[in-house]
């Protein structure tokens, strides 16, 4: 029987690994502080308009899902660029769908955000309407 597979590294270590590729993207990554500044207003605005539980979920579903798919699109970035700097016709597909993602995801949040905020919005726009 083979040994199961584990690794020598302590669980602390790895997440002391994990903070710092957190900090490193949020340091070298535009794309990923816009969203993040996003992410902010987003939550700034939930916790303005009392947005419920089931909607805080979805709302921290669909940041993460953006936050995640632009890290994944910076990985797959920087191995391509690892592999080669000239002009390859599958590492731009790899880095072109790989950015598809990230505006697939973030145009899914945009919408779903429109669904799940505008009932919230709409009684603030009617009480400014009827002054």
């Amino acid at each position: 029987m083979s040994k199961p597979f584990s690794t020598p590294i302590p669980f602390t270590e790895s997440q002391n690994h994990a903070i710092k590729g957190i900090r490193l993207i949020i340091k070298n990554e535009r794309n990923f502080r816009i969203q993040l500044v996003v992410a902010v207003l987003v939550i700034t605005a939930g916790l303005i308009l009392q947005i419920s539980h089931r909607d805080w979920i979805a709302v921290g579903f669909l940041i993460a899902l953006v936050l995640v798919t632009e890290a994944f699109n910076s990985v797959i970035e920087a191995v391509c660029d690892t592999i080669s700097k000239e002009y390859r016709l599958n590492i731009k597909y790899a880095k072109d769908v790989s950015a598809g993602a990230v505006l697939v995801s973030a145009i899914l949040s945009a919408g779903l955000g429109l669904i799940i905020f505008v009932p919230y919005i709409i009684p603030y726009i009617q009480q400014v309407l009827n002054r």
